[in-house]
């Protein structure tokens, strides 16, 4: 992999972890393609970052929970790059309610979004990456995904799937040069977070060993090692971004 420049898909690399993944990977002079769903604004913006870094980008239209949006997806990756080394499996939503109160469209669009959308990205990917002998496959899970959450329970179970996923996956591609591993984020700085009162930050905080939040960096960096080279040897892992949350 380290003779060509290498390709990254990045879903929802739009804003907040997605786009600082986007510019982590971009920095270390991989071709980034990302999606969007309705507004392409965002995620032009994005690109056009990491271009000023010295690479390529592509965005794209595609809704994750959609197969033929997926596959077209990878597929526009394949056509202008001519590979997909990377994939980043971020895109994700939250619709959280207590369990009474969720509804069965909440959950299952949750739950398509989450993890029917890094089930179908990994799948559209694996056959490419087998052909090429090697890839990565890196699945943004979540804390709440590891130890549950009261008022979430459809995004913790759309992350603690993502979980399954990445292990059963590893132990399939393992063989083929491809590794597959989940990263767990604790609370990261972003717009969602900002706008929470200070009380609510407060009882967060109160829950992290650090007793601070973590930035969007924290997370990316880390991506940025899984997809290196020097990773080559670490798949099937969960591991958590997360201030000691879940220690």
């Amino acid at each position: 992999m380290s003779d060509v420049q290498k390709t990254a898909v990045v879903t929802g690399g739009a804003r907040g972890i997605g786009r600082a993944i986007c510019l982590a990977l971009a920095a270390k002079g991989i071709n980034i393609v990302t999606c969007y769903s309705k507004s392409s604004a965002a995620a032009e913006e994005v690109i056009a970052e990491c271009e000023k870094l010295g690479v390529k980008g592509l965005c794209v239209k595609a809704d994750v929970s959609v197969a033929e949006d997926v596959t077209a997806l990878i597929e526009a990756a394949k056509a202008e790059f001519g590979r997909v080394d990377i994939l980043v499996n971020n895109a994700g939503i939250t619709r959280d309610n207590l369990i009474m109160g969720i509804s069965e469209e909440d959950f299952d669009s949750v739950i398509a979004t989450n993890l029917k959308g890094a089930f179908l990205a990994t799948k559209a990917v694996s056959r490419l990456m087998i052909k090429q002998r090697g890839g990565r496959i890196i699945n943004i899970s979540s804390v709440v995904g590891v130890s549950g959450n009261a008022g979430q329970a459809n995004y913790s179970a759309s992350k603690a799937g993502l979980l399954g996923l990445t292990k059963s996956v590893a132990k399939e591609l393992g063989g083929r040069g491809v590794t597959v591993n989940a990263i767990a984020p604790g609370f990261i700085e972003t717009d969602m977070t900002d706008a929470l009162s200070d009380d609510v930050k407060s009882a967060m905080l109160s829950g992290i060993p650090m007793k601070r939040l973590g930035k969007p960096e924290d997370v990316a960096n880390l991506v940025a090692f899984l997809a290196s080279d020097e990773a080559a040897y670490i798949t099937g892992q969960v591991i958590c971004v997360d201030g000691g949350m879940a220690v």
